[in-house]
């Protein structure tokens, strides 16, 4: 923090909350200059670009779909195109410190290689490298796992600020869980740690993305939420939409509810955590199934882990993932601000050109 203020990026500001490990987090700063980076939330059925200034501060945003058949290249071309629209009306001399992407995937953290991505029909994509090639001079890309970038945000600025053990669920066509615990993110031996949407939850059950059968995200992903709506297939993108005009849930979506809520039992059984956030279209459909969801936890989880645990919605509502990506990017610069703005690129309209 001393360097940044010396180079006169940053000052200090009067602090949210506690903070606890995970990283060296761009919270408790006020940006005073023009160093910003590029968040992307590549998701199954939308992308997010936002230009984003120290303190999470979000100066620019731009949404768009998705190309059809979700080819990597076409992909890449598309957050290119936005990247575009966040920039054009940034400050001359304003330096782009790096770019930070969600992806709802496993990620080889080395080189940004997409090990498997089933919802996105994925498996050994460089993503990273093919956007690479899109950006020119600008800062390398750098991917990360959707769910463990909601952790990271939402444990920095969200709901478990101060929070050291929290798990935070992405709801997407797919689940993902990014877990903190004990300050630290849980990544396992290869970095794929929280793939807890292929938990095997119903030995009989259907057919997932990923070709095993029961997994957890088929009984509470979008897909099945949907069906317990009436929402069309083709309208799963618009299902946050559709969950808002629900009043009274209906059994179906009941069901999906008591679901959920006998997975976060597991999720409380063997992680122990303080704060369970939901994100993604979880978000909206926890308020609905609040009463099914705490049932279940009453017959499945432990006494002694439950009565700690706390159930609730992201403090950056549909941001997290976004912020995330965001402080991913901003890592290289907290660590070494000096070198990270002498290969920082300024004359961005140029290198987006490429």
């Amino acid at each position: 923090m001393t360097e940044l203020e010396s180079l006169g990026l940053a000052e200090q500001a009067k602090p949210s909350g506690a903070r606890i490990g995970a990283g060296r987090p761009s919270v408790d700063v006020k940006a005073r200059t023009g160093a910003y980076v590029l968040a992307v939330d590549l998701r199954v059925d939308g992308l997010t670009v936002a230009r984003v200034g120290l303190g999470g501060v979000v100066q620019a945003r731009a949404t768009g779909p998705v190309p059809a058949g979700h080819d990597p290249e076409a992909i890449a071309s598309s957050v290119v195109e936005l990247m575009r629209l966040v920039v054009k009306d940034v400050d001359p001399g304003a330096a782009l410190v790096g770019v930070g992407v969600g992806v709802p995937g496993i990620i080889r953290a080395e080189d940004g290689l997409v090990r498997l991505a089933p919802n996105l029909g994925w498996r050994d994509v460089p993503f990273a490298k093919i956007l690479a090639s899109r950006l020119g001079p600008v800062a390398a890309p750098v991917l990360g796992n959707d769910a463990d970038l909601g952790a990271l945000a939402e444990h920095l600025r969200g709901a478990g600020v101060g929070v050291e053990d929290l798990v935070y669920l992405s709801g997407e066509v797919g689940v993902g869980a990014g877990v903190i615990v004990s300050g630290h993110k849980l990544e396992g031996a290869g970095g794929y740690a929280g793939e807890i949407g292929h938990m095997p939850f119903l030995p009989d059950g259907k057919l997932c993305h990923c070709g095993a059968h029961g997994c957890w995200e088929t009984e509470i992903g979008a897909e099945a939420i949907a069906l317990a709506i009436g929402c069309p297939p083709e309208r799963v993108g618009a299902l946050g939409e559709f969950l808002e005009g629900v009043h009274d849930a209906p059994d179906d979506l009941r069901l999906v509810g008591r679901h959920l809520g006998r997975g976060l039992a597991g999720v409380v059984n063997l992680l122990n955590p303080r704060v369970i956030v939901l994100g993604g279209y979880l978000r909206s459909l926890f308020p609905l199934v609040h009463d099914d969801v705490e049932s279940e936890l009453a017959v499945h989880a432990l006494i002694a882990p439950r009565e700690l645990v706390r159930v609730t919605l992201p403090g950056l509502g549909g941001d997290s993932v976004l912020h995330g990506a965001a402080e991913l990017a901003f890592e290289p610069l907290l660590a070494d601000p000096v070198g990270c703005l002498a290969v920082a690129c300024v004359d961005v309209d140029a290198a987006l050109a490429v």
